[in-house]
């Protein structure tokens, strides 16, 4: 695939870990196996598969934190061998620092880019706005709610304009209604906008409701088993989503093949 067609690429890669065993001494753990995965610019692609299959691993790749084993691992054509700055990255924790303001953190990542202080208030503004949290500009991490706070970790990244987000289960630890609420915000915050998001979610609804494109891996070490293309027009109404013709089909095929990765489960736990 072109540079011009392509922002991410995997090819290849394998990741193995070193883990120090009680007895055997080092002995290394395979998380990644021969992963291939091109991602164009402006997607919205979900990573989905069992626990311990690699999805953040591949994402912390991207983000420059890890190397691979073997293989490699390419941003805009240029293989990343160190951190990569280029890109943003939202975490299931929001990361705030505690001893600064709502206004404070947002404008953080302005400030490591010198950008001048009228300037960086003037955007924060903008951006606490966007996501209904004007207001609450001088209030303390420890004073917002758990849906603040990840509002808050999402404009301080989306405020420096990153052409790729990676967000880790973002939204794992809130409820299902704020869970609701903060994929909604995302779209409309997303779409339009050019960006290229990389998604890990164990939440199947949460990954149709989202994506362009749903990559799934099988359990460890993981690579990609299926790439599925999600047919559903945007923009995409997050609540009545299960409503959507194109939806039991998927969903019943993601499910299906996730749950041979996972061994047997009852289907009194299938994920809704």
């Amino acid at each position: 695939m072109s540079i011009n067609h392509t922002v991410i690429e995997a090819r290849g890669v394998f990741k193995a870990f070193i883990a120090r065993g009680d007895r055997s001494g080092r002995r290394a753990f395979l998380a990644l196996r021969d992963v291939n995965l091109t991602v164009a610019p402006g997607r919205f692609v979900s990573l989905v598969g069992p626990s311990g299959c690699g999805k953040s691993t591949l994402l912390n790749m991207v983000a420059g934190l890890i190397l691979p084993s073997e293989g490699g691992v390419w941003y805009k054509n240029r293989s990343i061998r160190g951190v990569n700055t280029d890109v943003g990255y939202i975490t299931q924790d929001d990361n705030l620092f505690p001893w600064r303001t709502l206004k404070e953190n947002v404008e953080t990542a302005l400030e490591f880019r010198d950008v001048p202080a009228a300037q960086r208030r003037e955007q924060a503004a903008r951006y606490i706005s966007l996501v209904g949290l004007g207001g609450f500009e001088h209030h303390y991490p420890h004073e917002l709610s758990g849906g603040m706070r990840k509002r808050a970790a999402l404009v301080r990244t989306l405020i420096y304009d990153p052409d790729v987000i990676l967000m880790d289960e973002p939204f794992g630890p809130l409820d299902a209604q704020t869970r609701l609420v903060l994929q909604d915000e995302l779209l409309k915050l997303w779409e339009g906008s050019g960006k290229t998001i990389i998604f890990v979610t164990h939440d199947l609804v949460e990954a149709v409701a989202l994506s362009d494109e749903i990559v799934l891996f099988s359990r460890a070490p993981g690579t990609i088993k299926r790439v599925y293309p999600v047919p559903i027009s945007r923009p995409r109404d997050v609540f009545r989503i299960h409503a959507h013709p194109e939806f039991p089909a998927l969903f019943d095929q993601l499910w299906g093949d996730l749950k041979e990765e996972i061994g047997d489960v009852s289907s009194e736990v299938k994920p809704t």
